[in-house]
């Protein structure tokens, strides 16, 4: 199969760009993603450094993946940030696709957790301010993310948090609602498990939302506010939902719980009316 077009247009016209692989030096691997490695790569004639993705094709043939990498790209394409990984080139060669994007090399938040890292307040405060201005951003631009958490926060050399991997995004048009059950469960918001079950009114950009006031307490605490894991059933979660209630520490500052119901009231705002 074959790209739309050969590399990303959203900076510099088409006719100008013939991107391919022997445009980059390739440095180090920094990684593994779904399907292939990913390396540090240094532009030739620029000497600028990315993150180059590979992503072998077959691979994504027999997992049935193909549609969601050629999702990814059209939104990538399309879409530029401050606090998103943004796609810089794209391209492919007999055997693999590659995608150059940002190089960001603080890590992901995941990672910092599994090492026991104590997230100050402040810290925290920023990342929430700067994954609800990326939001705000793709709801702007009618995308729903559908995978916030703390492996697709990668944090810059500055400490600042971007937002990447678009692979379970979706578009949607204005009055439109998504209903396909799609995330990482213990992020995932009620509604996408009740639309599951029930038909309902489907989702939109709230779930996000949800998404981010979870990991925002998982950073605080170093747990989740709900204890859901992949094997739970959706019609337990859906009871969970109903019976739960989230407790805020009281060792917390009223300006940080405020943050983090910010989450909640933009849910509210994004609500269908009833």
């Amino acid at each position: 199969f074959t790209f739309s077009r050969s590399a990303s247009s959203r900076r510099v016209p088409l006719c100008f760009l013939f991107i391919n692989f022997d445009h980059f030096q390739i440095l180090r691997a920094i990684g593994k993603g779904s399907f292939g490695k990913v390396c540090i790569v240094q532009k030739r004639d620029t000497e600028k450094m990315y993150a180059m993705k590979y992503m072998n094709k077959q691979q994504c043939i027999e997992r049935d993946e193909v549609r969601n990498v050629f999702r990814e790209l059209e939104i990538l394409q399309e879409i530029e940030h401050v606090f998103l990984v943004n796609l810089w080139y794209s391209f492919q060669d007999e055997e693999d696709m590659f995608m150059v994007v940002d190089l960001l090399l603080g890590g992901d938040l995941r990672y910092h957790l599994q090492q026991n890292v104590q997230f100050s307040e402040d810290a925290v405060k920023l990342y929430l301010c700067e994954m609800t201005l990326a939001l705000d951003y793709l709801q702007s631009q009618h995308i729903i993310h559908r995978d916030v958490k703390p492996d697709n926060i990668l944090l810059d050399e500055q400490g600042h948090a971007h937002l990447t991997d678009f692979n379970i995004a979706t578009i949607i048009k204005d009055g439109e609602r998504a209903t396909a059950l799609a995330g990482t469960k213990p992020y995932m918001a009620p509604e996408i498990f009740q639309s599951f079950v029930s038909g309902g009114t489907g989702y939109a950009f709230e779930v996000d939302w949800w998404s981010l006031g979870v990991t925002a307490f998982e950073v605080l605490r170093g747990w989740r506010p709900y204890d859901i894991h992949a094997s739970n059933s959706v019609e337990s979660l859906i009871q969970l939902f109903s019976t739960v209630s989230v407790q805020y520490s009281p060792a917390w500052p009223k300006d940080l719980v405020s943050l983090l119901r910010k989450p909640v009231t933009k849910r509210k705002k994004n609500k269908p009316l009833p």
